[in-house]
């Protein structure tokens, strides 16, 4: 096996089947420490199920998953969770009848106790406040703590999601399409957060326009069909005449 003190997250021969289809084909990937690494592709490409089984949400048909060195493969979600690799959006969810900082000192009541106890005393909740802003200040959300979370504006939100998330102090720090749905202004204040989450932990982030990524990922994996089409940095795989063809009549999907 490779020397792994580099590699925080690798695969090995991953392989995921739903009857006879084949979503995930024999994907040996390493994600190196410190790092931003994209997986992106066309639709259909299998994008969405590898990150269901490197987060656990699915189990491999074969092949096995490791972290830190350590073989999860058969490790629960939650888990793997307590040993720091965290999703976005798996814990994190925003709710949205609770104001911004609440979102934030649910998360990081969470991560002190892994029972939530909602009936515990105002000083006690309090505690947890100054963290609580400290996180929202760094994600640009300090002046909105005592607003509803359901009234943010959708960028709001995902920079809400990323708040909590990192108040659960991850190693690895999973995004699902971060980038879905923004205009402009919000994919460059979200961008600027991944980059701020990334400087003290590695990133994978699952992405399906190539361009976006171009100026976040130190590295990319470009999936295709379930498999590794090309991997390398932006201006390897967006030179790939292998990418360009599996882009080539696929839009942005």
């Amino acid at each position: 096996m490779t020397d792994t003190s580099d590699i925080v997250l690798s695969t090995q021969g991953l392989s995921k089947s739903f009857g006879g289809f084949m979503a995930i084909a024999d994907v040996t990937l390493d994600i190196r420490r410190g790092s931003i690494h994209a997986l992106i592709g066309p639709n259909g490409a299998g994008k969405t199920t590898l990150f269901n089984l490197l987060t656990k949400f699915l189990v491999p048909t074969s092949g096995r998953i490791f972290f830190n060195g350590a073989d999860i493969t058969a490790l629960e979600p939650a888990n793997i969770a307590r040993r720091g690799l965290v999703r976005s959006f798996q814990i994190s969810a925003v709710f949205p009848t609770l104001t911004v900082l609440e979102n934030v000192r649910i998360a990081l009541q969470r991560r002190e106790s892994s029972v939530l106890d909602f009936w515990c005393s105002d000083r006690r909740l309090r505690a947890f406040d100054q963290r609580s802003l400290q996180l929202l200040d760094s994600v640009g959300l300090a002046s909105l703590a005592g607003k509803t979370a359901g009234e943010l504006s959708y960028g709001h939100k995902r920079a809400l999601e990323i708040a909590t998330t990192l108040a659960l102090e991850p190693q690895v720090l999973l995004l699902d399409e971060p980038l879905a749905g923004m205009g402009i202004e919000d994919i460059e204040r979200t961008a600027a957060l991944i980059r701020l989450a990334a400087a003290q932990r590695t990133v994978v982030m699952v992405e399906h326009n190539l361009s976006v990524v171009a100026s976040l990922a130190d590295r990319i994996t470009v999936l295709a069909r379930g498999s590794v089409l090309a991997d390398g940095n932006y201006e390897t795989v967006s030179n790939d005449p292998a990418v360009i063809e599996a882009y080539i009549g696929t839009g942005d999907d």
